[in-house]
């Protein structure tokens, strides 16, 4: 198997071969960051590779999760991931558009990297598309399906581009929500935000202060990594 078909973790491998969207940096941020302590169900939200559900299954040993992909494609590898790892109990996935999935019932957390760039030009390969814009999923209609699917009380953890992240927070707010905590990602100090991550909760349940932190994945030589970032994802990766 080629190198770049796989990602190897410490407890799970990843097989990307089938994916339109590959193993990468921030969605590996955004597992190892999302509130999911407490959560005895876990709904994982254009699941791809399967990775976020591996990375939420192993930091919180109980919970059941479900994860849903619209790609028949990525549906089979995540399938196959899940199969191999030591979670497959925990992870149950279904082949549905979030719009149309139906659960018996509602989950403690979401965790979502959602169809992005959405002011872009789109990809002339389809798969991309899906994987990248809002052709199959726009705000409103990942809000309706948070409302739908989270209970109450639940949290939602998400991951942007810093200008989308801005554009969905301000409609999340007219919606109801309350940003409660978000991480900004740089590549490294003197380089642009790249990425954002979101954690909401409804407005009438959003007690706790909100956190505003800007998280370096290399240091200033773009080379040695950060000593938050590894302390992040040093039970996943390799190479800490």
């Amino acid at each position: 198997m080629p190198r770049n078909a796989h990602f190897r973790f410490k407890q799970f491998t990843v097989r990307q071969d089938q994916c339109a969207m590959k193993v990468c940096t921030d969605a590996c941020v955004l597992g190892a960051w999302a509130d999911v302590g407490d959560a005895d169900r876990i709904l994982d939200i254009g699941a791809g590779t399967g990775l976020l559900s591996l990375m939420v299954a192993q930091r919180n040993s109980y919970a059941m999760i479900d994860a849903v992909e619209i790609d028949a494609e990525a549906f089979y590898q995540a399938g196959e991931n899940v199969e191999r790892s030591p979670f497959h109990d925990r992870i149950t996935l279904f082949h549905s558009a979030v719009q149309e999935f139906v659960s018996d019932h509602q989950y403690d957390v979401i965790i979502t990297n959602p169809p992005f760039f959405q002011s872009d030009l789109l990809s002339p390969i389809d798969k991309k598309n899906i994987a990248h814009h809002s052709k199959s999923l726009d705000f409103e209609e990942i809000l309706v399906a948070i409302g739908r699917l989270l209970k109450p009380e639940g949290k939602v953890n998400m991951l942007f581009p810093v200008e989308e992240g801005v554009r969905f927070a301000e409609k999340a707010g007219q919606a109801g929500w309350k940003l409660v905590r978000k991480t900004t990602l740089f590549h490294q100090e003197d380089k642009k935000a790249f990425r954002v991550l979101l954690l909401f909760q409804r407005v009438e349940f959003a007690h706790n202060v909100q956190v505003d932190s800007d998280l370096y994945i290399y240091e200033k030589d773009g080379v040695t990594h950060d000593r938050r970032f590894k302390e992040l994802l040093k039970t996943f990766y390799l190479k800490f």
